[in-house]
């Protein structure tokens, strides 16, 4: 389908607009940089090993992940002076707590979860279980992300990233938790186990498959090369309850589809990345397990090369979103991309 169309989000009850026939226009615009060089230990770098973060506070010489409390925290605990609800038709606020942490993925400064083994993108996977599992004890919501590159606002490029944690469901989860919870409703299956199921015979979208897991340009896509990482067959709610078998299938496949993003441009390719599952300490007469399925976004803005990002300005700001690469050509291009990565 190479004219523009339309296609739905099931998860966010979106629609995004694709016109392929744009893919070729000229480009005259920003273009971004793209840095890789980088020494194994940097000695101003606040996250190595035994360098001092800007709190003043030393990291330990840590040699595998690490994890902090974040020194500048987006979500703060509960504390005395609260400042309370806002009720208006016009001007509502709600008072909100949390816990904001920072994981290191590796003390080596030069490394990206693309360059770090399976076994060792095992252990960063055992650290996200860990602090889902602790966070979740007393909050709702856990999200789990990182922000890969300085195109994509990432201030360090130590490999990290970070864990927010609130008392309330963020405005992406929630639409994915109406989406599911009302699909569960109608069809008696969650929403992207059947997804998967219909991905898997079609396979266009396809870009790297696992064992247990697989990694999908998704049919809604939006950004060029956007991708969906999901269980193939099992139902999983959260990373918590993620079956002892399949943490190194899920680390190999990650490390697969990452590989091809670097090697799409030659570039350590910038992302954005995060968990979706479900919620923690359900309401009562939910049951939030019984329709989420755990699911990692990756959010990659490269267009075309390197140095051309895609923006979200204008239609898509004021419209609605749109892309000018069709989720079957982006997985085409992906999916025929070496497993090595490539040399600098």
């Amino acid at each position: 389908m190479l004219r523009p169309h339309r296609r739905w989000n099931p998860l966010t009850r979106e629609w995004i607009l694709v016109s392929p026939h744009r893919a070729q226009r000229p480009w005259l615009g920003q273009m971004e940089t793209v840095t890789e060089d980088r020494p194994a230990y940097d000695p101003a770098c606040t996250l190595c090993p035994g360098n001092k973060r800007v709190s003043g506070e030393p990291n330990p010489p840590y040699a595998d992940t690490y994890v902090f409390d974040n020194d500048f925290p987006s979500l703060l605990t509960p504390c005395e002076k609260e400042v309370g609800d806002i009720e208006s038709p016009l001007f509502r606020s709600r008072e909100v707590s949390g816990e904001c942490r920072v994981i290191c993925f590796s003390p080596h400064h030069d490394l990206s979860l693309a360059q770090m083994s399976s076994g060792e993108i095992v252990r960063v996977i055992r650290t996200w279980q860990d602090q889902s599992n602790d966070l979740g004890s007393r909050n709702r919501w856990v999200q789990i992300f990182e922000n890969k590159g300085a195109v994509m606002g990432c201030s360090n490029p130590h490999p990290h990233g970070q864990i927010w944690a609130g008392d309330f469901l963020p405005e992406e989860p929630s639409k994915e938790d109406l989406s599911q919870r009302e699909y569960l409703t109608a069809h008696g299956r969650p929403l992207l186990l059947d997804y998967a199921t219909e991905e898997l015979r079609d396979r266009s979208r396809i870009v790297v498959e696992g064992e247990h897991w697989f990694a999908v340009v998704p049919y809604w896509a939006l950004w060029p090369y956007e991708t969906l990482l999901l269980p193939k067959t099992k139902h999983v709610a959260r990373l918590t309850s993620l079956p002892e078998s399949h943490v190194a299938d899920l680390a190999e496949t990650m490390r697969r589809l990452l590989i091809r993003y670097d090697n799409l441009f030659e570039c350590s390719f910038p992302y954005s990345m995060g968990w979706h599952g479900a919620p923690f300490l359900p309401e009562q007469g939910e049951n939030p397990g019984a329709y989420w399925q755990l699911h990692a976004h990756f959010y990659p803005p490269l267009l075309r090369s390197a140095s051309v990002k895609k923006f979200l300005v204008g239609y898509e700001m004021l419209g609605e979103g749109q892309r000018d690469l069709t989720a079957e050509q982006a997985a085409e291009r992906l999916r025929s991309l070496p497993e090595t990565r490539y040399a600098p």
